[in-house]
């Protein structure tokens, strides 16, 4: 498969103090090391077993991703907003590769 490709929907701007909410995708196969190929070997196990949302460098949403998780997984969460700032998103690979999105925030009337 070609390499993850991550996709996120974050609103623009928000009021100061709204809770708003963030929408990530990630395209990946998310091989669970348990299928086997066609000579009866078995596939590596290849997935996103982590995933960590900072804004302003701080964490506000982590969640750890494990074997039963399907391919594509699609991760959905809310987050109050009391400053501009910039969202980024890190979903980490099991062979070690960080795939990073980043999105603004405004702050409306600011």
């Amino acid at each position: 498969m070609a390499e993850a490709k991550p996709r996120v929907r974050v609103p623009k701007s928000a009021q100061k103090g709204e809770i708003i909410e963030i929408k990530t995708l990630i395209s990946h196969e998310m091989e669970s090391g348990q299928r086997k190929d066609r000579e009866g070997n078995t596939i590596p196990r290849k997935i996103i077993n982590r995933f960590e949302a900072y804004y302003n460098g701080k964490l506000v949403f982590a969640m750890d991703l494990f074997p039963a998780i399907s391919a594509n997984p699609y991760i959905a969460f809310k987050v109050r907003i009391d400053e501009p700032g910039e969202f980024e998103f890190r979903w980490v690979d099991d062979d070690g590769s960080v795939y990073t999105e980043k999105a603004t925030v405004k702050i409306e009337g600011a």
